[in-house]
């Protein structure tokens, strides 16, 4: 004999299966915040240089153009690991005095090609944004997104 499945079962499978994966997807939200806040994030690093770098940031609107760690716009390079293409990660004064060069080149005035345009940041506002991006090439993103850092 053959049952049928009536509407209080399936009302009871509705409401099982809705209770289930709400309480999976409470769970991977606690964790995926758990891992970002105690794994991923360099909180010891995380210093009021840092910090006002971010600011520059945001007041010079970056990420109009680029990306860090995968969120902006795509007009020019991800700069979540920008340093560590360049190769002056372990030294915050080689760091400071290539991203003090490539700001002052700014714009190249070849044309035909993007432009980057001069914001005129004084020589604190260019170490403090060089201190945000050595922060964010520490973030463990476990490599995302993919960039090639050779």
């Amino acid at each position: 004999m053959r049952e049928v499945l009536t509407k209080s079962m399936a009302r009871n499978i509705f409401y099982g299966g809705s209770l289930f994966f709400i309480l999976v997807f409470i769970g991977l939200f606690a964790q995926s915040h758990w891992y970002i806040v105690n794994v991923s994030t360099d909180k010891a690093g995380l210093t009021d240089e840092v910090a006002a770098g971010k600011h520059v940031w945001e007041r010079k609107a970056c990420i109009n153009c680029h990306t860090i760690l995968g969120e902006g716009a795509y007009f020019a390079p991800e700069l979540g690991n920008v340093m560590k293409r360049w190769g002056v990660q372990d030294d915050p004064e080689a760091a400071f005095e290539v991203l003090k060069g490539w700001m002052e080149a700014q714009p190249t005035g070849i044309e035909g090609r993007r432009q980057m345009p001069q914001f005129n940041l004084s020589d604190d506002e260019i170490r403090e944004l060089t201190e945000f991006l050595l922060w964010t090439g520490r973030i463990n993103t476990q490599n995302w997104p993919p960039n090639d850092a050779g």
